[in-house]
């Protein structure tokens, strides 16, 4: 059995005179990924591996989400390939990681999130929103193995406000 914590970064700013990839968070953003840090703390997930877009919205929100987390440093991996729009290489990521690693958390973008849930989730979801959190569950042993897993639960700031 694999879970997988897809994470989609929080709301960021566009009113810096910076490149997409260097964009930061919002106050709102800010607040949001505090929000699901305290709700993910609740819930006690402990993942193996945390994977992280290397844009600085991303980056700032796992930073705030896994600060509450009692998350080892040596767990939480940037990734280039996951400042990805579409999904093929938020697939191709999750789909290499080593089969030895359980529970994995992802922080990444929409629409390739978006996609991914409702590519590989039981659950139909139109938008995950800035800071939504979906989690699949898959009867699998690989990674490379993955097919249509069960959504076991969305997390939304909206519903904690």
């Amino acid at each position: 059995m694999k879970k997988l914590i897809l994470v989609r970064h929080a709301k960021s700013s566009w009113k810096f005179n910076v490149i997409d990839h260097e964009r930061p968070l919002t106050d709102r953003g800010v607040n949001d990924s505090k929000l699901i840090a305290i709700a993910l703390k609740r819930s006690q997930i402990t993942p193996n591996l945390v994977l992280v877009s290397d844009a600085t919205r991303t980056k700032q929100t796992a930073a705030l989400v896994l600060s509450s987390l009692n998350i080892n440093q040596d767990h939480i991996v940037f990734n280039h390939d996951l400042y990805d729009f579409e999904g093929q290489l938020l697939t191709k990521v999750i789909k290499q990681c080593d089969s030895k690693i359980n529970t994995l958390m992802v922080f990444c973008h929409n629409h390739a999130l978006t996609h991914f849930v409702n590519t590989y989730g039981s659950l139909k979801i139109d938008h995950v929103p800035t800071c939504g959190v979906v989690t699949i569950n898959f009867n699998i042993e690989r990674w490379s193995d993955i097919n249509i897993g069960h959504t076991q639960s969305t997390l939304f700031p909206r519903d904690l406000k």
